[in-house]
């Protein structure tokens, strides 16, 4: 009787760094597409995602301006005095929106009360236990610099004699930098004092304080900008000058 004719048997172990490599190769390609989805969510949809929210804040706020009743004009700045003057902001609503200038002339976002890590994806937030705005004291905010929207990423270009510009139910409030963005750490609360630790203040006065996360993609430390209130109008003298049109 003839024999059939096999092969010999295969030698697996040949096979064992192929599988390997090929298995490797397979979960780098996974990571990588799920790192690009996430720094697309990052990116763009956060953003996406914080404009609804921030649109639909200055929405609301807009509408309880229109159903309140006028409110009464705001006064001239005047001496400040002898103690600060603290707010009473409804907590997690719109109150107040925010003009930069430097930052282009489309920027302008919703001041909400309280620095919650979800308020501030709706978009800037007002310290709680600071100054009113227009107040004496700081009226301190504080915004997302990367993710969110990027409210405050520009922040490092402020400059002295820059404006930022706030319009509430009763009025416009004009505060000027007075000093370039510094760098502080996380601990460093006295940035927000009603006479600010470490800015050119020496004294009770009408102030305004941003606050942004440093480096640009990290929470390491703080930057902090400060201002003085140098102008008032009454909504029905309309905008001050600076803004942009």
């Amino acid at each position: 009787m003839r024999s059939r004719w096999s092969p010999p048997p295969r030698d697996r172990s040949v096979d064992v760094p192929r599988l390997l490599v090929r298995t490797f190769s397979e979960v780098c390609l996974t990571a990588g597409s799920l790192i690009v989805l996430f720094v697309a969510y990052v990116l763009l949809w956060t953003g996406v995602k914080a404009d609804q929210a921030m649109d639909g804040e200055m929405a609301r706020m807009r509408d309880r301006w229109s159903a309140a009743p006028a409110a009464a004009p705001q006064p001239a700045p005047s001496a400040a005095p002898a103690a600060p003057e603290t707010a009473a902001y409804p907590p997690g609503r719109a109150f107040a929106e925010m003009y930069v200038p430097r930052f282009g002339p489309d920027w302008n976002k919703p001041v909400l009360e309280g620095t919650g890590t979800e308020l501030l994806k709706k978009g800037l937030g007002h310290y709680a236990g600071t100054a009113r705005l227009g107040g004496t004291g700081n009226f301190a905010v504080a915004g997302h610099r990367r993710t969110y929207g990027d409210p405050f990423k520009d922040i490092p270009k402020l400059r002295p004699d820059d404006l930022v510009i706030l319009k509430d139910a009763t009025g416009w409030y004009t505060y000027t930098v007075r000093a370039e963005a510094l760098r502080t750490l996380p601990t460093e609360v006295g940035v927000v004092d009603p006479v600010p630790s470490r800015s050119p203040f020496g004294g009770l006065g009408r102030y305004l304080t941003l606050t942004t996360c440093d480096p640009e993609w990290g929470h390491s430390h703080r930057l902090v900008v400060w201002g003085e209130l140098t102008g008032m109008r009454t909504l029905a003298q309309g905008p001050p000058e600076g803004l942009p049109r």
